[in-house]
């Protein structure tokens, strides 16, 4: 099969600087580099033929001259015959994406600080059920849960009293072993420590050599005023802790409100319907409305107001945190139409119809004006 161009093999343009190349061949290095594709020679072929063109076109004489020359340029220079220079900065060449290597090819992804094994432990969540109006003006919940806690009897460490642990003689305490593939150098998770870079011989029987146990912790959260459903905060230190004394994680508590019979929220606002009669609506009237921290507050309905439309109360909506300004209060106003009339009611009704004069024609009302109401 007839060689391709080199530039067309790693896909970028003739004049493509040394970082475009780079940045091309290691996107292909990546895709079909034979640990990610075992078995499949198509992959295995391509990965050979990227490496040669990158071995080329990374090295200024050679690539100089195979832009002059071509193929016939660079006989006896490298190509397919040595690759050993395309690789002489490996580091440099694939930089972050070490971790991607890891990933794709059997790495763990782990690191052992100093060989001991200690790392932060876990964070942890934990959801809490709070009322509309608690999440409103702020509360403290208790809550209970779950975390680990460092073993008291080896306070850590795994290992049984007069004990300690051994350096494990595989990976000589770093938690990998390295593998060379090709021409690559591959970390993997030690077999023999698990990645831990020490071996316990005689584990604490208290906590089978884990270091942590399982303990119940009760704490007090404060809800900030005006949280929202879904919200979360953070109490730090509070989650588990970490393996051979590292420092704990991070507790996460996050918050459900429950909807109110009532009052609904949008953004700061809070909305609630009211009923009023039909005669409150047409005379006006001054009506007495409880808020959703229990005050009554004095509403005044305007004559002719119409069905659903919104009255306006300031400072009676969400807080905006401690000396803040609160929102408002949205009160919609429902014209009650009575299902039964009392005699006396049915003839004053009567009477209000003929005095009015009732239209019993009457025209479609345009969209136009239904959309301002």
């Amino acid at each position: 099969m007839a060689k391709r161009d080199y530039y067309e093999v790693l896909g970028v343009q003739k004049g493509a600087t040394k970082d475009d190349i780079k940045k091309a061949y290691r996107k292909l290095a990546i895709q079909y580099h034979p640990d990610k594709n075992q078995g499949n020679k198509e992959a295995e072929e391509k990965f050979k033929e990227a490496t040669e063109a990158y071995e080329i076109l990374s090295d200024d004489q050679k690539k100089a001259a195979y832009d002059q020359f071509g193929f016939a340029g660079v006989e006896g220079m490298g190509g397919q015959q040595d690759f050993s220079s395309a690789f002489r900065d490996f580091g440099d060449l694939f930089g972050d994406f070490s971790s991607i290597f890891d990933t794709f090819f059997g790495g763990s992804g782990r690191r052992s600080s100093s060989g001991n094994g200690v790392r932060q432990g876990a964070n942890l969540r934990y959801d809490v059920d709070i009322s509309f109006k608690d999440a409103v003006f702020g509360t403290k919940v208790e809550i209970q849960y779950s975390r680990n806690e460092a073993c008291p009897v080896c306070k850590g460490t795994g290992a049984s009293s007069g004990t300690g642990k051994k350096v494990c003689s595989t990976c000589g305490g770093s938690g990998q072993v390295r593998h060379s593939q090709g021409f690559f150098s591959v970390a993997s998770t030690c077999p023999t420590c698990g990645g831990e870079g020490y071996i316990i011989e005689h584990p604490c029987k208290e906590c089978n050599g884990a270091g942590t146990q399982k303990k119940r912790q009760k704490i007090m959260v404060t809800v900030p005023p005006g949280v929202e459903n879904g919200k979360r905060v953070l109490i730090p230190r509070q989650g588990d802790t970490g393996p051979n004394g590292g420092p704990p994680g991070d507790l996460y508590v996050f918050f459900r409100v429950k909807p109110h019979e009532y009052f609904e929220r949008q953004e700061m606002d809070l909305y609630c319907a009211v009923p009023i009669s039909i005669s409150q609506a047409a005379l006006g009237a001054d009506i007495h409305v409880m808020t959703l921290d229990g005050k009554t507050i004095k509403v005044k309905v305007p004559p002719g107001i119409q069905n659903g439309k919104m009255l306006r109360i300031r400072d009676e909506g969400i807080p905006a945190g401690p000396g803040g300004r609160r929102g408002n209060l949205y009160i919609k106003l429902m014209i009650h139409i009575p299902t039964k009339l009392s005699r006396r009611g049915k003839e004053l009704m009567e009477e209000f119809a003929r005095v009015e004069g009732e239209n019993d024609s009457p025209k479609p009302i345009p969209l136009a004006e239904l959309s301002e109401q």
